[in-house]
């Protein structure tokens, strides 16, 4: 049997996934990294986007995720995200309004603190955009 890594997503909420898998590809901060069996230890912010879960030579699982950080050891990969879920969950329309109400928050922000929320949020939202685009092949 090829060797594996074991991978787990952890929300806030619930484990979503814990299984050993051939590869996985997560959103980080400076760009995606792959992690397979072996790899270096290392630990990195995750950026909104979506993680790709490789088995058999293709991606067997995709899911959203709006932040947080991921710890890599040569054995495991752990991501604990501040939301998670399946591109399948996310409600296009839901996601477009609070785009377009985000927007009509970034122009009433009266300070830089407010519109650094505001942005970080909106950023989740285009991000679930474009999981939804990515998954569904448009």
């Amino acid at each position: 049997m090829a060797e594996k890594v074991a991978f787990e997503l952890v929300s806030p909420e619930r484990l979503l996934i814990s299984e050993a898998v051939d590869m996985v590809v997560v959103p980080g901060t400076e760009g995606h990294f792959g992690v397979l069996p072996g790899h270096a230890p290392f630990t990195s912010t995750v950026r909104p986007g979506v993680i790709e879960i490789y088995n058999g030579g293709e991606v067997t699982g995709r899911l959203f995720v709006a932040g947080g950080f991921a710890e890599v050891t040569p054995e495991r990969c752990t991501v604990l995200a501040e939301e998670a879920m399946a591109p399948g969950e996310i409600d296009r329309g839901q996601v477009e309004s609070q785009i377009r109400d985000l927007g009509e928050d970034m122009r009433g922000a009266q300070t830089d603190t407010e519109r650094r929320a505001v942005q970080a949020r909106l950023l989740v939202a285009e991000a679930k955009l474009a999981a939804l685009e990515e998954t569904s092949g448009r």
